[in-house]
């Protein structure tokens, strides 16, 4: 099994596993020229899988299924993903070549996101970054809270497979947030060493996620103190904690 993050657009990943045929499984391709010039000379892929409706995660599709026809393409319940050929939802299992993956629906930033769990990998589309989370355009806090909580809850081996390459963003926020917590200065240098070097910071683990992200320790007492100096009030719970530090993060500038 070889996974690969082809870079697209401005700043996404197209996500490629392949297996021991060279077969692939083809995940969110905002765009398909990537695509094609990876698999070139590999024999046909088996599916593609989408997390949700927007345009830099299934741009692509039309013209990779005009070079495959008849090519899977499973996704949520969504009407807004009219190449769907299969849709999936929250407890469905996918199998596709070699592998299996679970659905799980987190809704929050879109209502009909879904991820894809297993063989050890997560693609989590644009709801879990790495040291982030994805902004809110139609689901509520309480949604996305309970979304990554789930994500959370997987296996801490497991890598995530996200959509973007924000983590150096992302880290001067948490770093702001979070400034004692030494994980996360060691996975915020890493990931310079990594850019610097033109290489992804990508795949993350579970492990390191829940270690360094603070949209994952909203529930810490450190990075609850952080909300509260930058709010000027107490706060009044789980929800709130959350949706204050994601506002926090909206405004932010590095």
């Amino acid at each position: 099994m070889h996974l690969q993050p082809l870079p697209a657009l401005e700043d996404n990943y197209i996500w490629l596993l392949r297996d021991a045929e060279g077969r692939a499984l083809i995940v969110d391709p905002g765009e398909a020229a990537p695509v094609l010039a990876a698999l070139a000379a590999a024999p046909a892929p088996r599916a593609i899988l989408l997390t949700h409706h927007h345009g830099d995660h299934i741009g692509g599709v039309p013209e990779l299924l005009r070079r495959w026809p008849g090519l899977p393409v499973i996704g949520p319940h969504d009407a807004r993903i009219a190449t769907a050929t299969q849709r999936v939802g929250d407890g469905d299992a996918v199998e596709v070549g070699p592998w299996r993956f679970d659905v799980v629906e987190i809704p929050g930033h879109t209502l009909s996101h879904i991820a894809f769990h297993g063989e050890s990998l997560l693609f989590c589309g644009d709801t879990l970054f790495s040291l982030g989370c994805g902004r809110l355009f139609e689901g509520t806090p309480a949604q996305m809270l309970a979304s990554l909580r789930a994500l959370a809850a997987l296996p801490c081996d497991t890598r995530v497979c996200c959509g973007h390459e924000y983590t150096l963003a992302n880290a001067a926020f948490a770093l702001t947030v979070d400034p004692d917590n030494a994980a996360l200065h060691e996975r915020a240098a890493q990931a310079r060493t990594a850019r610097a070097a033109g290489e992804p910071t990508l795949p993350a683990t579970l492990a390191s996620e829940r270690a360094c992200n603070p949209f994952l320790r909203s529930d810490d007492a450190a990075v609850r103190g952080s909300i509260e100096r930058h709010i000027g009030r107490g706060l009044r719970g789980d929800i709130d904690a959350f949706a204050e530090l994601r506002r926090w993060k909206d405004g932010f500038r590095a």
